[in-house]
């Protein structure tokens, strides 16, 4: 078998696009979008009629409203394609509101309903900040789930596993390129590949944490530079991966082995860990990657953002 078919023997396998003209060729279980993803797609002349059409039917409503109505369009188009569930993203600029994050999910999710879709079928991305965070547990206890994004410290992944979302998605890409970007010259890519790359390491001690203390929240490898950092990851819950990627993961025959075993997990001896605000917020600072990554990261969706607002006001003008 090709080394995509050996994965999804291990790991449930999710495309991390917004172009779902590619997604069949793959036959991944899920999909996931982001503000930047959404962006691309809609640039292409391919797309071009639908994001017209959506936004020639809602002219006339608040911006933000028609803007909701694209990302649901884009995601109705990949539930077509995808079996499971697909993952659309709450307004980045809104990671630091709990309320306007929690209003702006049960929107999204409110015009799933209205087509159609069961919300199972639907995680609502929000930025694992500790108020986005503490949206996702008030959206959680009212049935509609989760997808903890831009996560890149252990501090997060345990308040979201505290808070019972659904699924956290760390990023291992960012993670891998901050390490390098610090070590400049000294870097040496065989010796930080795989098993030994930052971001492969802090996905896999998550992941060890949740299985160890039986938290059911998922995780989701995301954000992968190479084929290596995938592969190193095979056995972990879900792992969302670009079309590119997927596509060298298809044509290549090698060995694909679990690395990542629930029972040698949960007979590790880990201690047990809790964050209340003051505590997240200071391991998070103390953490230079993840307060550096999270805020490169959230500034940059939402300079996306304010680009399809352009877009979308452009065409409703």
């Amino acid at each position: 078998m090709n080394q995509l078919d050996q994965l999804k023997a291990h790991t449930t396998v999710v495309a991390d696009t917004g172009n779902f003209r590619q997604l069949a060729a793959f036959a991944p279980r899920d999909a996931t979008t982001n503000p930047s993803l959404i962006l691309k797609a809609v640039q292409q002349s391919e797309y071009a009629p639908l994001l017209n059409e959506t936004v020639a039917a809602h002219r006339g409503r608040p911006l933000a409203e028609v803007v909701d109505e694209v990302l649901v369009r884009f995601g109705l188009e990949i539930l077509k394609v995808v079996p499971g569930r697909v993952s659309t993203e709450v307004d980045a600029r809104l990671s630091f509101d709990s309320m306007a994050t929690a209003a702006r999910a049960r929107r999204l999710i409110g015009l799933y309903q209205a087509a159609g879709v069961h919300r199972e079928r639907v995680l609502i991305k929000i930025a694992a900040t500790w108020e986005g965070i503490e949206a996702a547990r008030e959206l959680e206890r009212e049935g509609i789930h989760c997808n903890l994004t831009l996560l890149f410290s252990f501090a997060q992944a345990v308040a979201c596993g505290d808070a019972g979302v659904k699924l956290i998605s760390p990023f291992v890409g960012r993670i891998y390129d901050w390490y390098r970007k610090q070590a400049g010259s000294t870097w040496d890519d065989a010796a930080m590949a795989g098993p030994s790359d930052p971001g492969v390491q802090s996905v896999e001690r998550i992941w060890r944490h949740y299985k160890h203390f039986g938290i059911a929240t998922e995780v989701m490898g995301a954000s992968f530079r190479n084929v290596g950092q995938i592969i190193a990851l095979a056995g972990c819950d879900l792992l969302t991966i670009s079309p590119e990627l997927l596509a060298q993961l298809q044509s290549t025959l090698a060995a694909v082995p679990r690395r990542l075993d629930p029972a040698q997990a949960r007979a590790t001896a880990l201690p047990e860990v809790h964050y209340d605000e003051a505590g997240f917020r200071w391991a998070l600072n103390e953490d230079a990657m993840a307060t550096e990554k999270l805020a490169e990261g959230i500034r940059a969706f939402a300079a996306d953002a304010v680009r399809l607002d352009q877009m979308i006001q452009e065409r409703a003008s």
